[in-house]
This record gives C-alpha cells, structure tokens and sequence, in this order.
C-alpha cells in the first residue's frame, strides 16, 4: 500500500490491519506527516501539529500491538482536534487574537474521551474566529481553502477538519456545531459529518446549558463515524444535559429496503443551485432504487426561521461570551466578529421571545412528518461553496443566476434550522460534484434521538454510491 493510499484509509481499516500486524501505527503517523508537509501549505488546514508527540504516541501503541496489551477502541489511529475544544495545556486560540497564547487547564470532555481511547493527536484545526462564520479565515490564521478547488471556502466553522480530511491529512477529526459547522464543511469537503442529537454528546462546562452546541465527528466513511460515537457518547459530569442512555451503534446497518422518506429540496424557503438540485434528486432516486417509497413535503418553514436562528445565536454565541472588552479588541476581531456581536447588542426581548416561538412552530410542523417518515433528505448547502477570501458579510452572491433572498450571510447554508430544533440526529454526507470539482452533500435527519435511522440511512446510501475513493487534485 503507497504513503497516499494509507492517508486515505479509514480508520476502522487501520485498527483492523493493525490488530493483524499489517500495518503499524508509526508508519500510518509517518504517511500523514509526510502527506502534511507536502498539501498543507497549500490549504492552511492547521494551528499547531504535535509530529514528535504523535510519533512516539504511534510507538507506545504499535509495542501495544505487539505485546498484546490491552488495545483501546481508538488505539493508534490519528486524529485532529478543533481550535476550539481545549485541550489541557495546549494553546487552543478560538482562531481569535483574543486568546492567541491561551493555554486552558481542561479538556473537552469529548476530546477526552477520544485521547483517552487511544486515538494519537496529530494537529490542531482552523476555524472562523469564535465558529462564528461559514467560511473559514481569521486575523490571527489566514484563509484556509478547500482541497477540491482552492479558489473556494471549505465551509467552516469545522473547515480545518472537513479540509484535512478531504487531503488526506488525517484519519479521523472532530468539530463543534451550532449552526451546521460540522455539517457544512462536510459537503464542501465531500466527507461525512455528524450532528448527534442534543444531549447524546457531551458539551465543555461552558457549552453545556446551551441546546444549539453540538460535538461531534468528521471523518470520510460512515463507519468511522460510528466509531468515533461509540467512544464519545455517554453521560458525563461536565454536562448536565448528556442523557443517560448510553447508545451502541453497530459496526454494520441493515438494509432500508420498504422504507417511507420524506424530501425537501428547499425546506420551504431556500433558493437552491442547479447542481445542487441535481445531486439532491441522484439521491432520491438511489434510495427509490433502494426500495424505499420517496414523497416530496412541504414543511412550510418560512425567512422567519433565519431571524430566529440568529436572534438566539446572536446572544449566546461564543463570540458574545469570549471578548470581554469589545472595544479595546474591536480592531483585530474579524468583521463577522464584529458583525455578531453588534447584532446581539441590539436584541430585543420582544425578538427573543418571537424566536422561541418559532422553534415551537418549526416543530409543530416537522413532528408529524418524522412519525411517518423513517427520514427527511435535504440538501446541506444551497450552493457548493463560497469564494475562499469572500467575507461572510459580502452579501453580494447569487444562487442559481439569481440574487440570494434574502441579502444574508446563511443564504447558502441549510443546517441551522437542525440546530433549533437540536434533538433531531442529523448526518451530512455527500451528493455530488459541482462543475468547479466542490462537493456537494445532502442531510439526513430522523426524529428525536433516533440516531441509528439516520446511520441506516447513511450507510445504504454509502454502499450505493461510494465516495470514499474520492481524492482532491492536490497531488
């Protein structure tokens, strides 16, 4: 097997030829360092690396294999960690200025978890400055670009992750989500990301009242997904709002064959690209062809359902809690910083309280569809992707050779919606390519907390049409 086909592995492949001494846990480190080395300078996928501690983390795991020792659920395999999710010790800067030589005392419980089960910390990823952007610079780490083309945005906030994974530079990553920012770098990347449903993950402390926040995973194959919940899910004292029910996916998924699903091309208000139009019908037809019984719904939702999204985000965002002193920092903060937090100064309780409202009525309306549809498949994003330098607050793009309605920076991203309604399990997988070689993707979203429909989904999907060969043209 060459250096680029092991960057590519999974990582359920890796344990496997690891168990079977095929393959050990320094060479797969050496593979993706070299790999790093080689296409990241070009995409600008990183913070931090940590090469020598990962070399003699893939040691210490390989004389585990050969010992036989007591092997870990995650035991050698590389990952790579989000910006935002603290790791104790290691600077984990927000991609802010603010908090550039930042060192917390914690980690992410999720994180934890993960290191604790054996995966090797390979590299820290880039993200927009305090999540709070669908595309992916910063003041303080530049522009990260997308692999496929790198005239183009790889979605954020998780863009590091979804990036990394799409050049081959890491088995396996993680990322954050409060409003599609695992899911949307997961279709501009053409890889699977994950939205557990509220509660199934645990939030850090500071996250973990906060129904919009989700941690999750990133990772090429469905499969690799799977295994990465099944070591970070669980209850857990940082975070009152993790359930008790500790859920087991399986490492294989029955045949959805007869089932009923539900689509949504625009979900009631969303201009959608042509191409992304065509590869959301593809998927249509593949499960049809899988058996299912397909109707298209209407789910009425409604612009309004933005202005709400925002009116909540606006005055909880990471952004809001992380600058204390908004004017001594006003200058090296990112425009959408700026933006964000000038918006959630200028709330009212009367906006707050009709947002709340909304959550209610986006409910009332998807409930009953979920009780007799096993899924609902819509498209992840409008368009394939933004330009990579475009400004989130240049509002100035078009959708379909027509001007985005409304004049907002979420015209192109369909994901927040799940995060008002965040006990729905939402998995984003990929579609398609777009004539400028960007992925596309689709979300699968199941009634609360009914995560193995949503990974049933996912893997049929996957079985019928493969993309984990995929590889961008960097070489």
């Amino acid at each position: 097997m060459s250096d680029n086909e092991l960057c590519y592995l999974s990582g359920s492949d890796a344990l496997a030829r690891f168990a079977a001494k095929r393959l050990s846990p320094a060479e797969l480190v050496d593979a993706l360092i070299a790999r790093i080395e080689a296409v990241n300078p070009a995409v600008n996928a990183f913070t931090y690396t940590f090469f020598d501690r990962a070399r003699d983390e893939a040691k210490a795991a390989e004389q585990r294999y050969r010992s036989g020792g007591a092997i870990r659920p995650l035991e050698g395999v590389p990952v790579v960690i989000k910006d935002s999710c603290a790791i104790a010790g290691e600077i984990t800067t927000h991609g802010s200025k603010v908090y550039a030589d930042n060192r917390p005392d914690h980690t992410h419980p999720g994180v934890a978890r993960l290191l604790d089960a054996g995966a090797i910390l390979l590299a820290r990823t880039t993200m927009p400055e305090f999540g709070e952007a669908g595309n992916c610079y910063t003041p303080l780490w530049g522009v990260t670009r997308n692999p496929w083309n790198l005239d183009y945005g790889p979605g954020g906030s998780s863009g590091g992750a979804g990036a990394a994974l799409a050049a081959g530079m890491t088995t396996l990553a993680d990322g954050s989500d409060i409003g599609g920012s695992i899911r949307i770098p997961a279709a501009c990347c053409g890889v699977v990301g994950y939205k557990p449903p509220y509660g199934r993950n645990p939030n850090a402390p500071n996250a973990s009242f906060d129904p919009y926040q989700h941690y999750g995973p990133l990772a090429r194959t469905v499969g690799d997904i799977a295994l990465m919940q099944n070591v970070t899910a669980g209850a857990h004292t940082d975070d009152i709002g993790t359930l008790r029910e500790t859920l087991t996916l399986p490492s294989r998924f029955e045949a959805v064959r007869d089932w009923p699903i539900a689509w949504s091309m625009d979900l009631g208000y969303f201009q959608v690209d042509p191409e992304v139009r065509a590869n959301t019908h593809a998927v249509i037809e593949t499960f049809r062809d899988l058996g299912c019984s397909v109707d298209e719904v209407d789910l009425g939702w409604t612009e309004e359902t933005f202005d709400a999204w925002l009116a909540v985000n606006a005055t909880r965002g990471a952004a809001v809690r992380k600058v204390g002193d908004f004017e001594r920092w006003r200058s090296q903060l990112a425009d959408y910083t700026v933006d964000m937090i000038e918006h959630g100064q200028d709330l009212s309780v009367d906006q707050l309280v009709r947002a709340l409202e909304v959550h209610v009525e986006m409910y009332a309306t998807i409930a009953p569809l979920l009780e007799t549809y096993r899924v609902l498949i819509c498209p992840t994003n409008a368009i394939p992707s933004i330009g990579a330098e475009r400004s989130p607050l240049d509002l100035d793009f078009e959708i379909g050779g027509e001007p985005a309605r409304p004049a907002i920076a979420a015209a192109w991203f369909m994901t927040y919606p799940f995060n008002m309604l965040s006990q729905l399990p939402v998995m984003a997988v990929p579609s398609g390519r777009a004539a400028n070689g960007v992925p596309t993707g689709v979300q699968i979203i199941a009634r609360s907390y009914d995560d193995l429909a949503v990974f049933q989904a996912a893997a049929a999907l996957e079985a019928a049409r493969p993309w984990r060969d995929w590889r961008p043209p960097l070489g």
